[in-house]
């Protein structure tokens, strides 16, 4: 089973919760990157994101063994949406179990960063004048230096 997985559906965060669900875990995090209505001053009003798919699914597949290798953790999964998505619409799902809290937290924040930064994802968006526009990843600009 892939941990990481890429869908052009609505991602359905009860299915997921229900996967990483642990008879151990004490603890559970969940993170959602939702579409809104704005970024840098301008008025949004859709995105699309494309992917790499077959590098994509494998470095998001690293990306959560090195999570659970790195903190102290029963499972951890991670869905990203590709395709054309509506304003809060569900962008990006990640949950991670764990039998403390802070561990999850850690891992949870781990995985999204690292996907944001090593995964061949790109966001275009959709703006309310009619523009439309790639956006790049400032996470991705402060690594370069």
């Amino acid at each position: 089973m892939s941990m990481f997985t890429l869908t052009s559906s609505a991602i359905d965060e009860q299915c997921l919760k229900d996967q990483v669900r642990q008879k151990e875990a004490g603890g559970f995090v969940s993170f959602e990157g939702w579409v809104r209505n704005h970024n840098e001053g301008r008025e949004v009003e859709s995105l699309e994101y494309e992917a790499y798919e077959s590098l994509a699914l494998k470095e998001g597949d690293c990306i959560i063994h090195e999570a659970l290798e790195r903190y102290e953790i029963y499972a951890a999964l991670c869905e990203h949406r590709i395709g054309h998505l509506q304003l809060t619409d569900i962008a990006v799902w990640v949950g991670v179990s764990a039998a403390h809290r802070g561990p999850a937290f850690e891992a949870s924040q781990y995985i999204i960063n690292e996907i944001k930064i090593r995964l061949p994802i790109w966001k275009k968006e959709h703006y309310t004048d009619g523009d439309s526009g790639w956006v790049n990843c400032e996470e991705c600009s402060k690594h370069q230096h």
